[in-house]
């Protein structure tokens, strides 16, 4: 189906994942962790996620992008920052492995507020909806063969991972569709301001 939206002459459509970014400390701990996963199972993807905790994914075409950012600016402006802490490893069985979010909440409140706010502007259509990930995860990999998640989560069941920090932010990412990489399109600050001052939220 995306590639019907796609050939529709002057009309661009990009992949976007709205996400919590770690410091670069942690991504790199994170990073170490997708690499072993990737050479001890031959998963090659887990090397190509970002290590990051993904809000909602959503394709949507590039015109309506301004519309989008200006209501997340809205939703980040009454935010406050939140300490997100990390601790060992979950899955969803039979094809992901993920570093667990103990602090769930603040992460949950905020997909919901999203997903309220936005969800009209983030559908393409009936075939693309926005995707809103309402139990907060960091993905070591995904689209697991079966025995990739078996053997995977024999030994990553077993592990250890501890990791902290504070999201003072989200980062709304953009890739052409069918494209891997992911570039940042736009940064949102958690400034925590009361409702009133947020201008044009009723307008926008």
């Amino acid at each position: 189906m995306k590639n019907d939206i796609v050939s529709i002459p002057g009309y661009k459509v990009s992949e976007y994942s709205l996400v919590l970014n770690p410091h670069e400390e942690l991504r790199n701990k994170i990073m170490h962790v997708k690499e072993h996963f990737a050479k001890a199972f031959k998963n090659n993807s887990a090397l190509y996620s970002r290590p990051c905790i993904s809000l909602v994914s959503f394709t949507q075409y590039e015109m309506i992008e301004e519309r989008i950012i200006n209501h997340l600016n809205t939703i980040a402006m009454g935010f406050q920052p939140v300490k997100i802490e990390l601790k060992d490893y979950g899955s969803f069985p039979s094809h992901t492995i993920y570093i667990n979010i103990t602090s769930k909440l603040p992460v949950q409140s905020l997909v919901k507020q999203i997903r309220t706010e936005t969800q009209r502007l983030m559908k393409l259509n009936e075939d693309n909806k926005p995707h809103f990930i309402l139990e907060p995860h960091l993905t070591i990999a995904r689209r697991l063969l079966p025995w990739q998640y078996e053997q995977g989560w024999l030994e990553y069941s077993h592990k250890h991972f501890t990791g902290r920090f504070i999201a003072d932010s989200m980062l709304l990412l953009k890739r052409p569709v069918g494209e891997m990489r992911y570039q940042i399109a736009k940064r949102f600050e958690f400034q925590n301001l009361p409702v009133a001052t947020k201008q044009g939220d009723l307008f926008g």
